[in-house]
């Protein structure tokens, strides 16, 4: 005999309280707390929860009535709001968003690094707030994501499920939300996007199963400039020669403004290009980015700062947190296209650069001879594999660190390093204060955090970018 699942508990009434890490939203229940997830409620909205996960302490739960909707809310200017899982925060006015983003530094620094505050300064906000980004990446699926309605309509007319092309909806990995109009890039963004799909359905080319692994198209990379420079690069799961060029010329055709127009061939299971090799079909293999008297050639699988206007401020705050003198060696680790060692490169005697993905490494060296700077030495690899004594002792020993980990911070291999190395000064930028505050705390023995400030890279998200300089407890900041 089955035995009946308790059903789950639904706590009425409740007040959301304030905004918490990743997203999260908390309110409590009997004084426990409680992390709303999925959800985009405010603070002071009152709600019923229903509770999905109990824990220790703590509990998981979701919005599933409305009672009173906050004043510290907004009007969404997407129809997609809710739905895609981007641009979780638009219902929120761009202050309380900044607030809200410099509390979860200030929480991860307190909590996490476990140590000493210096005066926190306040967020650099962005000055756009919509149409920031110079990347959008968009997939193909055989299988369109529905509201209720339209999917019980087409089930009961017996139509058979059409392919999208969007985003991944959250959750659902097989799902693709397709999109009308995105507010994340300027135009042209959405003209190729909707001429892709327009195009494609007529010819009713296959979009990728990613269940059965099997269909022609699989994902469209749109990037721009601030120099004006457009690149289009679309993916494909079969290597259809004739196919590809009928839709590669009809993009050159349609949109004479495309730079660089390139394409992938992805046999394997997983989206994933970063070992792929590009194929130039028109136009140049890069995009230029300009910052001051620096350029900046991006290829279609480099990292570059997604919100350029902001990565310069946010590179000039490391600059500024460095303080050279002109006599340092100076290592920039997780370095990318080398934006940051060439900015570096300018005050600093030597600079080392290095990152894991080789064809960013050759953008950083094309980039240093166009930009004329011959103190710079790029190195690709893993991190932990690479920086060790052997290679300080051949490089020089570091007077200053600036490193700018993903999402998952330093492994530990790394800092243990760092330790040896002992540089004056470490400069950590992160996009997760998290991860950054937990390597601060490890850190902590020997370094003491002088300074901090957040950045906002990524209006309307969760997501903030924050830079801290560390500095050696036996050495003063000149």
């Amino acid at each position: 005999m089955s035995r009946k699942k308790k059903p789950l508990p639904i706590h009425e009434n409740l007040t959301v309280l304030r905004l918490g890490a990743e997203g999260k939203a908390i309110t409590k229940y009997n004084d426990k707390v409680i992390f709303l997830e999925g959800n985009t409620v405010a603070v002071d909205d009152i709600v019923d929860v229903q509770i999905f996960r109990q824990k220790t302490g703590y509990s998981y739960g979701k919005v599933i009535k409305y009672h009173h909707l906050s004043e510290k809310r907004t009007a969404p200017i997407c129809e997609h709001f809710g739905v895609c899982g981007g641009c979780k925060w638009q219902h929120l006015p761009y202050q309380v968003q900044l607030e809200a983003k410099q509390q979860q530094v200030i929480d991860n620094l307190t909590r996490l690094a476990k140590v000493d505050l210096p005066p926190i300064k306040p967020i650099l906000a962005s000055k756009k707030i919509y149409n920031y980004r110079n990347k959008l990446e968009f997939t193909f699926s055989n299988f369109k994501w529905l509201d209720t309605q339209t999917f019980q309509k087409q089930k009961e007319e017996g139509t058979e499920r059409e392919g999208g092309l969007g985003f991944h909806l959250p959750g659902h990995f097989d799902k693709v939300l397709e999109i009308n109009h995105c507010h994340l890039q300027q135009e042209p963004s959405n003209a190729i996007r909707e001429a892709v799909k327009k195009f494609t359905q007529e010819k009713k080319w296959a979009y990728f199963n990613l269940k059965h692994k099997n269909g022609f198209l699989r994902n469209l990379l749109i990037r721009n400039s601030n120099t004006g420079d457009l690149m289009v690069a679309l993916i494909f799961f079969e290597d259809k020669k004739e196919e590809i060029k009928e839709i590669l010329s009809f993009l050159q055709q349609q949109f004479p403004e495309i730079t660089s127009l390139q394409y992938f061939i992805n046999p394997k299971n997983n989206d994933s290009y970063a070992d792929l090799t590009p194929i130039l079909f028109a136009g140049k293999p890069y995009i230029e980015e300009k910052m001051d008297n620096l350029i900046f050639r991006v290829g279609a699988k480099s990292f570059y700062q997604t919100n350029p206007e902001q990565a310069y401020n946010l590179y000039k705050i490391a600059v500024e947190m460095a303080n050279l003198k002109g006599t340092e060696i100076v290592y920039d680790l997780y370095t990318g296209t080398g934006t940051i060692a060439q900015f570096v490169a300018q005050k600093a005697k030597k600079v080392i650069g290095i990152e894991y993905i080789q064809e960013a490494i050759d953008d950083a060296n094309a980039n240093a001879k166009l930009n004329q700077l011959n103190n710079i030495s790029f190195f690709a690899g893993d991190m932990k594999d690479i920086l060790n004594e052997i290679f300080i002792a051949d490089n020089g020993k570091p007077d200053v660190i600036i490193t700018d980990p993903p999402r998952a911070g330093m492994h530990e291999d790394v800092i243990a390093v760092i330790k040896q190395a002992s540089p004056q000064k470490i400069v950590y930028v992160s996009c997760n204060p998290a991860t950054q505050a937990r390597d601060i705390n490890l850190l902590s023995d020997i370094y003491e955090l002088a300074d901090s400030q957040a950045v906002d890279m990524f209006p309307q998200t969760y997501h903030v970018e924050n830079v801290v300089l560390l500095v050696k407890k036996s050495a003063s900041i000149q």
